[in-house]
């Protein structure tokens, strides 16, 4: 487990409670929530270890911070369940841990000369009877509380579209590519051998309202916040 670990007050509104968490308990609580979504719910591959534990866990989680989301009206080991969760790993971490997780699907070099601390996002997943607006506020909240405590001037992770057929997808990875690529000194790119391109639709043969629609709730959320995408997408 991490040992520097952040100390960001919870954040309390009625039920919902938004905090790091403190143990091992709290890190398999949040694995579990991620094997409920990513592999019963969105179909994943599982490997046979993750299977036979029914977690979703690798190495990251042991240098990660690891934000939950835990309703306390909900039955749970400790007077709640884990309803929501984020990986937060910050570059002054994973320098002396091995690197990013995003590493092994993009080129990260570009944000080696972007100032102050940076951070990586990823493995987010919200309970499916949670996925409303307060409990997505709260993990913003919380997010920020965490930002502000690290000075954080990036942020940037994987982000998932369902499925890995990139022709069903392509209304939505052209919109991404055409209307919120990221400026070229950010703009990550994804590494030669696992590239797909996401210019499948033509600009202007986009029904931007479809486009749009077929977006997951996360990703139009990061939009909204000013987001942008790299240059490629992982077939994952």
């Amino acid at each position: 487990m991490l040992r520097d670990r952040a100390e960001i007050p919870p954040i309390r509104q009625r039920s919902l409670e938004a905090r790091l968490a403190a143990n091992e308990a709290d890190v398999d609580a949040a694995q579990a929530l991620r094997y409920r979504v990513f592999y019963d719910e969105m179909l994943a591959r599982p490997s046979s270890e993750s299977l036979s534990r029914r977690r979703d866990a690798d190495e990251f989680d042991n240098i990660c911070d690891h934000l939950l989301v835990i309703d306390h009206d909900s039955d749970g080991d400790a007077g709640g369940r884990v309803v929501g969760t984020y990986r937060l790993l910050r570059r002054s971490v994973a320098e002396r841990h091995g690197g990013f997780y995003s590493a092994s699907e993009y080129d990260l070099s570009c944000l080696a000369n972007s100032p102050g601390e940076i951070m990586e996002l990823g493995r987010s997943c919200v309970d499916a009877e949670h996925r409303t607006r307060p409990t997505m506020q709260l993990l913003w909240s919380a997010i920020a509380a965490y930002v502000f405590r690290y000075e954080i001037s990036l942020m940037f992770g994987c982000a998932s579209l369902p499925g890995t057929d990139p022709q069903a997808l392509g209304p939505q990875l052209s919109y991404l590519y055409h209307h919120h690529l990221a400026p070229p000194e950010i703009r990550l790119h994804a590494l030669p051998e696992r590239y797909t391109d996401m210019r499948i639709v033509p600009k202007a043969e986009l029904d931007l309202k479809t486009a749009l629609a077929g977006l997951p709730p996360l990703i139009k959320g990061y939009l909204r916040l000013g987001g942008f995408v790299g240059d490629g997408a992982v077939i994952d």
